[in-house]
């Protein structure tokens, strides 16, 4: 089903998306949402008109700031939870994301060593890339 910029929001829980409530700068933002699939976690956040700029569309920091998160949890679980900070993070925009639309984030790791975890990521709204990511993440 096509959803135009005017239609209600739909609730992700009736995807299977859970919420969850994070302390700092996220639950800020938030709320963030979680969903497992195929032994790989996704996340996602339901943008308001908060998370806007004067455009009218999402603005890219909301969007790095999904990304940056994603892929730092993505690299935390690939090193047994060890902490990790995102020592580069670089972020492409595909296509503009409007409120009201659901955006899903997944990535991936694409190598470990034994102090850096390379991650490369994606976000999508109703199955269309919006921004795609690569990030460095060193471990601590």
């Amino acid at each position: 089903m096509s959803m135009t910029r005017n239609d209600p929001p739909r609730d992700p829980a009736l995807d299977g998306w859970k919420p969850r409530s994070l302390d700092g700068f996220f639950g800020l933002l938030g709320p963030l949402w979680t969903r497992k699939e195929q032994g790989a976690w996704a996340y996602a956040f339901l943008p308001e008109a908060k998370h806007t700029n004067p455009a009218g569309i999402v603005h890219g920091g909301m969007l790095t700031t999904l990304l940056d998160h994603t892929v730092s949890i993505i690299a935390w679980e690939s090193v047994e939870r060890r902490p990790c900070v995102t020592v580069q993070l670089d972020v492409q925009f595909v296509a503009a994301v409007h409120p009201g639309r659901l955006v899903e984030a997944r990535a991936r790791v694409v190598k470990r060593t034994a102090s850096l975890v390379f991650v490369q990521g994606g976000l999508t709204v109703a199955g269309d890339e919006v921004a795609t990511a690569s990030a460095i993440l060193k471990v601590k």
